[in-house]
């Protein structure tokens, strides 16, 4: 059975070391009736075309051929008002951390919505890095043995990508009174964009010290993560960003 909002969702591998982990990726995800498989910064270029790759696709080499490479995570996530990282390693800072269960209900309203969804896995030996989660709008854990949480990269995408489809499936949501505003969320690309216009303007004014930065912009992060701006709200902090450029 094809799932009508397959096209809204992004699956991202970020640094994949293992040509067969991509392989195995794109037979899973075409197996759950999946499409767009985004590559970033692979340890081998051109990794999708491995024989290795190819072996294990088993079928779904026409997945692999249509399969996105690219240097930048930005680019990947760039449209999404839904990002989410998947990782089971608890950070001091970042975004909110859910569950895959609350994670796949806020996929469903999103797209119900016609809004794009990025799900970013990290590399196999030590997953998504602090700087790869600040384009998240989530950190997402899957439910596993507390005492050994550690999945193989194909075999997490594929527990996800199976009960995403039974989610779609089954029209599971949140149900959430504010569902209809979920696809009107900026992308964290625009997001970490204006983050970096504050970094200079704070700087300007003299409130943050480049030489001693400490933890202020991790915390500017992990609080604009949690308050899910829209675009206009974007517009306005990056008014105030130029108004402390132009005291410089």
């Amino acid at each position: 059975m094809e799932i009508d909002q397959a096209h809204l969702i992004r699956w991202v591998l970020v640094e994949t070391s293992h040509p067969g982990n991509v392989g195995s990726a794109a037979r899973a995800l075409k197996t759950m009736g999946f499409h767009y498989l985004h590559l970033i910064k692979p340890k081998i270029p051109g990794i999708a075309n491995q024989a290795e790759a190819i072996a294990l696709a088993s079928g779904a080499a026409d997945l692999l051929e249509s399969s996105q490479e690219s240097e930048s995570l930005d680019s990947a996530v760039q449209g999404c008002s839904l990002v989410l990282g998947l990782t089971s390693r608890e950070r001091e800072f970042g975004p909110p951390a859910i569950d895959w269960e609350t994670a796949r209900g806020l996929i469903t309203d999103t797209v119900r919505n016609q809004g794009q969804v990025a799900l970013v896995f990290g590399p196999e030996r030590t997953g998504l890095e602090n700087h790869h989660l600040s384009l998240c709008t989530h950190r997402v854990w899957l439910d596993a043995n507390p005492d050994y949480p550690s999945l193989n990269l194909a075999q997490a995408l594929m527990v996800c990508a199976y009960t995403l489809r039974e989610a779609f499936l089954a029209g599971i949501s949140q149900n959430s009174s504010n569902s209809r505003d979920l696809s009107d969320y900026a992308d964290p690309a625009a997001v970490a964009a204006m983050l970096e216009h504050w970094r200079q303007g704070l700087e300007a004014i003299g409130y943050l010290d480049p030489a001693n930065p400490k933890k202020l912009m991790p915390r500017l992060e992990a609080l604009f993560a949690r308050s899910r701006l829209h675009q206009e709200e974007i517009d306005l902090l990056r008014g105030i960003a130029k108004q402390m450029l132009l005291r410089k």
